[in-house]
């Protein structure tokens, strides 16, 4: 399709440079013919000969001939430009895909907006043209580009009707509140997750300081275990909480 789009626009350049030169050239001819004609300019020498015999002036000859020649091509320039204009005027009242999807697009966004309320298909795809015909941006369009995106857009109704702009409304909405509720509890787990690494390094550093006062108990245990003999007391240990101390007997 791309080889082919190629080769047409090339084959229209170079008929259209073709058509140029050969106007440009008869113009040319035509002029220079007429000043030789009147004496301003030489004619085309050019010698011809057959055997013993000369044709004296066969070069102004060629040239009356050859600018004859160029009048005439010059004179199916108008004829070729009309079939070029009628070419293009029956190519542009061809169905284009790009005007039908535009119309379509115009069209499936009303019935998407509740525009359209015909139930039969008749009523339906007449109302939808009706309503393509109105259009201000469609109004150069062709009437059977109208009619296809017209009949299309009926076609599609139900999908218009499932995504219509309420139910995409309402479907954002939903979407919204879920999200909002996710991002609170991110924001909760955010919360909680510092709540905790808090509640861990408290608990690690009471119980560090847990484990420096059981140190220092047990340091001041053994210092009292080290010094109540030598004063004549003993320390035992009847259960865990009850402490009791034996008196030294009083020297004789």
């Amino acid at each position: 399709m791309r080889f082919t789009s190629t080769m047409y626009l090339l084959f229209r350049g170079l008929q259209g440079g073709a058509i140029i030169a050969v106007g440009t050239g008869a113009a040319a001819m035509v002029i220079y013919t007429f000043l030789c004609v009147f004496g301003a300019a030489s004619w085309l020498s050019l010698p011809m000969a057959f055997g013993d015999v000369t044709l004296v002036n066969f070069g102004t000859y060629v040239q009356i001939a050859a600018t004859a020649l160029m009048v005439s091509a010059a004179l199916m320039i108008p004829t070729n430009m009309r079939l070029h204009a009628l070419e293009r005027s029956h190519r542009s009242f061809q169905i284009g895909m790009d005007d039908v999807a535009r119309a379509y697009h115009y069209c499936h966004t009303a019935d998407r907006s509740g525009v359209f309320t015909m139930s039969a298909e008749f009523d339906a795809v007449r109302e939808r043209l009706a309503y393509l015909r109105d259009h201000p941006d469609l109004r150069q369009l062709e009437p059977e580009v109208i009619e296809v995106a017209a009949q299309m857009s009926q076609q599609s109704r139900h999908l218009a009707d499932v995504y219509s702009d309420e139910k995409i409304a309402r479907a954002k909405v939903f979407l919204q509140q879920r999200q909002e509720e996710a991002e609170k509890q991110q924001d909760m787990i955010v919360d909680a997750l510092h709540t905790t690494q808090e509640l861990r390094k408290w608990a690690q550093q009471v119980d560090l300081e847990e484990s420096v006062v059981a140190s220092q108990l047990d340091q001041l245990d053994e210092k009292l275990q080290a010094i109540l003999p030598g004063l004549g007391y003993k320390l035992s240990k009847a259960e865990d909480n009850v402490v009791s101390l034996a008196q030294k007997p009083a020297a004789e």
